[in-house]
């Protein structure tokens, strides 16, 4: 699986942490001995506005970009962001999904009705598919900002990486200060 390019799509809302995440996941990478690219689309993030993050890896990379219909991996930080890309997954990705719903000012002010039953859509388009409480993991390793940590465990219980590398990378990247959280919240994820 990891003798060829392996594309990995990141969204979800400003302030989700999605940006570290594939940082993280860049290093991890390029530590493990591929080749890494990747790029990404801030939007609004600083106000909550769409955000997304192509993370390419493999023996020889030569875009950062994913084009519509290869995504292998989509990581989406929040049920509503994923419906908007839909378009970029390959046949049988797989994805993981956090359970969190940040209404979009159109659904707060009542012009727009937040979709039902999002997680079914994804799970339909799914060879794997994990539902994760992100949120409620990271509250219970001690910090409910840690969910882009969770999900970096999740991702990382699907690759054949050492653990190692993502909990030093983290640790790197990460505050001193919370090296302890984001530890257990990684291992909440990686359980999950």
């Amino acid at each position: 699986m990891e003798n060829r390019t392996k594309n990995i799509l990141l969204v979800g809302v400003g302030g989700q942490g999605i940006i570290l995440a594939s940082e993280v996941m860049a290093d991890v990478f390029m530590e493990a001995g591929f080749d890494v690219k990747k790029s990404e689309v801030h939007g609004m993030a600083q106000r909550g506005g769409s955000v997304s993050t192509h993370v390419r890896f493999g023996p020889k990379v030569f875009s950062p970009l994913i084009q519509e219909g290869e995504v292998d991996i989509f990581m989406a930080f929040e049920e509503l962001e994923a419906l908007r890309y839909l378009h970029y997954l390959s046949p049988q990705p797989t994805i993981l999904l956090n359970e969190q719903r940040l209404n979009p000012p159109s659904v707060s002010l009542g012009n727009e009705v937040y979709p039902e039953k999002i997680p079914d859509v994804l799970s339909r388009r799914a060879k794997i598919f994990k539902n994760i409480a992100g949120r409620k993991l990271a509250l219970q390793a001690g910090d409910g900002r840690a969910v882009n940590v969770v999900l970096l465990g999740t991702l990382s219980s699907l690759l054949s990486i050492p653990e190692k590398l993502w909990t030093d990378n983290i640790l790197r990247r990460l505050p001193p200060k919370a090296g302890k959280i984001n530890l257990e919240a990684f291992r909440l994820g990686r359980s999950a």
